[in-house]
């Protein structure tokens, strides 16, 4: 099915939008538009075996045995219909349609019911048959053929998409929340299997496949998809975990159609209320929210981080609760099935994300951390840069973080950065955000690179050779330093110095504050050197007007914050017999793990400050990539002559403009 039949079938869904208008809101459209067009898709996929379904639940009615499985077995799908309705024989009783839709859709199998209540599809019922809409609007489902012959199931998740896609833009929501371009994840889907190729076409191949951000599930139906591909006789199991009740409804429906088992997805915050706690799985795949907070889940998450640590799934580190993202890679790196002494078993994984992954958060902060376990560990393989206007939400640069505990012995302590932002064709017409696709053989030429990768990054001649570059696991590390310099300090009275006096709340609750103003406002215009100069000066000319001098830390530094001046050629100040540091002169620099710190400072500071020093209680190890800075190519400006060629050249076509208008 061509891209304009999916479409063309989206658009006589939405048609029934011209019914609803002026009873519903725009943004309630999808309320109604998209459980019909499920509950469409479900009656026909039970079409070819509607009656014997009926006349097996008709003939076990009152007998006292469960019929379910019989009637699972008869229609030939883990779900069913017990009645012999249709929304054509409900639509052509406009004064029953109410009560018998819900006999209709009360009479499916309890799993397909629990789909449509995520709908809410009851209330909805309710409400078109008050507004008299609800016979119109099944007349116009009835005339949508939705046959698996007609519409294989890959086209079908095309059609929910447009439709969530559509729903999304009257309600103002963020469709990209809901689901992946397809080419994009096709992309993913084979980066992720790829080095797998050989071990899956063996007899009697079982892969486990997790998404636990599924949307409609479009990433596990690709996986699926694509593991068959290399053999036809594996078995995909796939599981997710969904929070939006109307994806999470579509996705069980997809799965439920497929025969897959669609008790596999759970509902509800992955974080919080983890749907399958416990298990592990092959692969592992998700296009997380960009930026989304995680404040909901904020007890639960950090909980967890205390009481259970690195048993748990966040003990390396929290992320700023702006942003949840790196949450996720945790909770799937939580799900790595354990590598075994032969080599056998482990996981991959791949997650989307933006640029703040990469080097958000500073040395210590829970982002780099996070980065840092990773790392340490060696399950980082590759980041793959994509192009920008791919998603429909966002028109920003996305990112393949490719994951795995299981490295091949020639990648073992390496990462891969791959940069394919240039592999894009434009497309005809806009979606959103996403002016951008990846063509066909774009996926081949990135799936292709990403094979050679360590050849051809070796390969100074070969002509992707600048698209490639590869790191040992350390190069991404690097010691946040504290570089002091010391507190130099000259002392003065000016006529400034006595507001200050007046202002500071250590000086004014003693009893000698009015006698210490009268003695430096005696002394306006001196200076001294040291501090002992200074403060024998104003002792004694406090003594001398009758007062004491007072005592202590707290006046001493106060006193000393009133008078004391910054100067390069002052006196450098000691706290306890060590240097002070001055804070306002202190200053941090990012020195690549493994160098030693003190011969950088030789090297990089003592040139330009030489009583500069390194204050190693403060040192921190931080990791962050620098993607675009590894990438960047200096390009010179133009030459002057060149520009100035331009400007006398378009100064003469202004004049010529102007002769015109002038004749």
């Amino acid at each position: 099915m061509n891209s304009s039949k999916h479409t063309e079938l989206a658009n006589h869904a939405w048609s029934v939008a011209d019914l609803l208008r002026g009873d519903y809101k725009q943004s309630d459209y999808g309320k109604v538009i998209l459980p019909f067009t499920v509950l469409r898709r479900l009656e026909c996929v039970l079409a070819p075996t509607r009656e014997k379904v009926a006349e097996i639940a008709e003939r076990h009615k009152g007998s006292g045995i469960d019929p379910d499985g019989f009637l699972r077995r008869a229609s030939g799908h883990s779900f069913y219909n017990r009645t012999d309705l249709t929304l054509k024989k409900i639509a052509d009783d406009p004064g029953s349609a109410a009560k018998n839709l819900q006999v209709y859709v009360g009479s499916f199998s309890d799993n397909a019911t629990d789909v449509l209540e995520r709908f809410e599809f009851a209330q909805q019922i309710r409400r078109l048959d008050s507004a008299g809409l609800l016979y119109q609007v099944i007349g116009k489902f009835t005339d949508l053929d939705l046959r698996p012959e007609v519409v294989p199931n890959h086209n079908m998740g095309y059609i929910f998409e447009e439709l969530i896609r559509r729903f999304a833009e009257q309600s103002n929501e963020t469709a990209g929340e809901h689901f992946t371009p397809r080419e994009v994840i096709q992309l993913m889907v084979r980066l992720l299997v790829a080095p797998d190729g050989d071990a899956l076409q063996l007899p009697g191949t079982v892969r486990t496949v997790l998404d636990p951000a599924c949307g409609t599930g479009g990433m596990l139906s690709a996986m699926d998809d694509l593991i068959t591909d290399f053999n036809e006789d594996a078995t995909v199991e796939v599981y997710g975990q969904e929070l939006n009740p109307e994806s999470w409804a579509i996705c069980r429906s997809d799965l439920m159609i497929k025969g897959q088992n669609p008790e596999n997805i759970a509902f509800g915050n992955s974080f919080s209320d983890d749907g399958h706690a416990r298990k592990s799985f092959d692969y592992m795949l998700a296009n997380p929210p960009f930026g989304v907070e995680w404040k909901k889940v904020k007890d639960e998450v950090e909980a967890e981080h205390r009481s259970l640590g690195e048993a748990g799934r966040f003990g390396a580190g929290l992320p700023r609760i702006n942003d949840g993202s790196l949450l996720f890679l945790q909770h799937m790196i939580s799900k790595m099935k354990p590598v075994d002494v032969n080599g056998k078993g482990g996981s991959r994984l791949a997650i989307v994300y933006n640029g703040s992954p990469l080097f958000t958060g500073a040395a210590g902060s829970g982002e780099s951390e996070i980065r840092r376990w990773i790392l340490e560990n060696d399950w980082l393989e590759a980041i793959v840069a994509l192009p920008d206007q791919l998603f429909y939400n966002t028109g920003i640069s996305t990112y393949f973080w490719v994951l795995t505990n299981r490295k091949n012995p020639d990648q073992k302590g390496k990462v891969v950065l791959l940069d394919a932002r240039d592999q894009w064709q434009k497309m005809r017409k806009s979606l959103g955000d996403k002016r951008k696709e990846l063509g066909r053989n774009h996926i081949a030429e990135i799936v292709k690179l990403y094979g050679e990768a360590l050849a051809v990054a070796d390969d100074a001649e070969h002509p992707l050779h600048g698209k490639v570059k590869v790191f040992a696991n350390e190069d991404f590390g690097y010691q946040r330093i504290t570089v002091e310099r010391p507190l130099k300090l000259r002392f003065e009275v000016t006529e400034e110095t006595l507001p200050l006096l007046e202002a500071s709340k250590t000086i004014q609750k003693l009893p000698q504050a009015p006698v210490l103003a009268d003695a430096a406002k005696s002394l306006i215009g001196s200076t001294w050197p040291t501090k002992q100069e200074a403060w024998l000066a104003l002792k004694d000319t406090v003594v001398q007007a009758g007062g004491t001098w007072p005592t202590g830390a707290p006046f001493n530094k106060a006193l000393r914050d009133v008078i004391g001046v910054r100067h390069s050629e002052g006196e450098v100040q000691l706290v306890k017999g060590e240097t002070e540091p001055d804070t306002e002169l202190r200053d941090y620099e990012n020195v690549p793990l493994g160098e030693d710190v003190q011969e950088y400072l030789e090297r990089e500071v003592h040139p330009h400050v030489p009583d500069a020093w390194i204050d190693d209680s403060k040192t921190k190890v931080g990791y962050e990539i620098p993607f675009t800075r590894h990438f960047y190519v200096y390009e010179p400006p133009r030459p002057l002559a060149e520009i100035d060629a331009e400007l006398k050249a378009l100064e003469a076509e202004i004049q010529g403009l102007l002769g015109e208008i002038t004749k």
